[in-house]
């Protein structure tokens, strides 16, 4: 019975999911034209924020109970889920161009985002690992402490105030291609805030069914938040930025994804650490060798001819698919 009742909150949260992304891709490309900001930027900064919300919650709400596995699988696990899935999945839909302020300015500060992290966990510690067992290495390796925490949400700022910086440069005629039709300001702001709590509603809710659903086939702490959290707070990335793809909105869809990873790592790994330092075991320490190795491959397919399509999209759900294997049988 409670099963039944966990799957028809996911179907419910699902069609929540599925209406606030229109609307809030609809009322953000709206409001970039009225404030004469690209959608790329606006992918960037409002709808990536709106559809991290999830993760933020999620992993804020897993450091203050000292639940460190699913606080950092999380923001791994959708990072991955972000550039495989969604991506992937958007390009299957309908072959996306890539501005090419993406491939200059985001997808490598995103790479060196997640590098710097992987080294500033895993350099203080390399003489303890060398020593550390094989049992001692399963359980720990690491520490995100909270003056690293404080130095991602700096770096976040200072990304933020950037891309600000970078909307000036946008001009009409470049927003008026991007942005065909135009609805009244009030009614995107509207659409944007019943985007957002429709949006934030239903991810949560596709968590909760999907753990609740999960944890009764016996799934570890880990592989839950790599997997069944990271994947279902990722959802709002992935519906918004299907719908995005479809509205032939492709700085929506690629920035949203791209701009998620960065809020991931820096404003929810910040406030997270910040909250209460997370301790980093090797299976994570893996993923995120994972992520890596993920974003530069993204990278190289978006750089190849400026676009990705449908062959590299399905490339990438492919990966995805393994990756998922690779978790559970580790």
């Amino acid at each position: 019975m409670d099963i039944i009742i966990n799957i028809v909150i996911l179907v419910i949260a699902f069609v929540a999911l599925v209406k606030g992304a229109d609307m809030f891709v609809d009322g953000a490309a709206s409001i970039a034209k009225h404030f004469n900001v690209s959608s790329l930027i606006i992918g960037l900064t409002v709808v990536a924020m709106g559809t991290s919300f999830p993760e933020l919650s999620v992993s804020a709400s897993a450091a203050l109970s000292g639940s460190n596995e699913i606080a950092i699988s999380n923001v791994l696990g959708s990072n991955i889920c972000n550039l495989l899935l969604v991506l992937g999945t958007c390009a299957m839909i309908s072959p996306l161009t890539v501005d090419r302020n993406i491939l200059k300015r985001d997808f490598p500060f995103m790479i060196f985002a997640t590098i710097a992290m992987f080294a500033a966990i895993l350099i203080p510690c390399i003489s303890d690992f060398i020593a550390l067992s094989s049992k001692d290495m399963e359980a720990y390796v690491g520490v995100i402490s909270r003056f690293m925490g404080v130095a991602l949400l700096a770096i976040f700022v200072c990304y933020i105030l950037f891309l600000i910086r970078e909307s000036r440069k946008s001009t009409n005629a470049e927003l008026s291609e991007e942005i065909p039709e135009m609805i009244s300001l009030p009614k995107s702001f509207l659409f944007i805030i019943v985007g957002i709590v429709l949006i934030i509603g239903g991810g949560q809710g596709v968590v909760y069914a999907a753990r609740n659903i999960a944890s009764s086939f016996g799934m570890s702490e880990t592989l839950i938040g790599l997997t069944v959290v990271a994947i279902g707070t990722s959802l709002p990335e992935l519906v918004t930025s299907v719908v995005a793809a479809h509205k032939n909105e492709a700085g929506l869809a690629i920035g949203n994804a791209v701009g998620s990873n960065i809020f991931n790592l820096l404003l929810i790994l910040g406030v997270s650490s910040a909250i209460n330092p997370i301790s980093v075991n090797v299976a994570s320490i893996y993923d995120m060798a994972i992520l890596i190795f993920v974003s530069v491959i993204t990278m190289v397919f978006c750089s190849r001819k400026k676009d990705l399509n449908r062959g590299e999209g399905f490339v990438m759900v492919l990966m995805y698919a393994a990756e998922i294997v690779f978790s559970i049988v580790r």
